[in-house]
């Protein structure tokens, strides 16, 4: 995982789109945290059914039923998500709500971004 007090944009500023120029170790590892924390299929099913929820922010009770998992496993991986600088959390009453974090979504686009600006996609 990335370092507690470094953000995504943090880790990520530093670093020039892949396509313009090769990443530095240091900023390899920083990048790293971000890129693993992607890695495992229900985190990153879980980021995608986040970002494209309602307003961009599901609570961990409208998460649950999407898979076959508990819902102590789900609110580790959205831990996980969260730890690594992705997700931000809000507690309201017994329920947690998540909203990706705006600098991380920009600082992934940018890092993925071509000389050109085109996407992959």
């Amino acid at each position: 995982m990335t370092d507690p007090s470094t953000t995504p944009s943090d880790a990520l500023a530093c670093c020039a789109p892949l396509a313009r120029e090769p990443l530095t170790t240091e900023q390899a590892e920083q990048v790293s945290g971000l890129l693993k924390a992607l890695a495992d299929p229900v985190r990153l099913r879980l980021m995608s059914m986040v970002l494209s929820h309602a307003d961009g922010e599901a609570c961990v009770c409208d998460l649950t039923p999407q898979f076959d998992l508990s819902q102590p496993t789900i609110s580790h991986h959205l831990k996980v998500l969260h730890e690594s600088g992705l997700l931000d959390r809000e507690k309201r009453g017994v329920w947690v709500y998540y909203r990706a974090r705006p600098d991380a979504m920009s600082a992934m686009t940018s890092l993925f971004a071509t000389v050109d600006g085109a996407s992959g996609c």
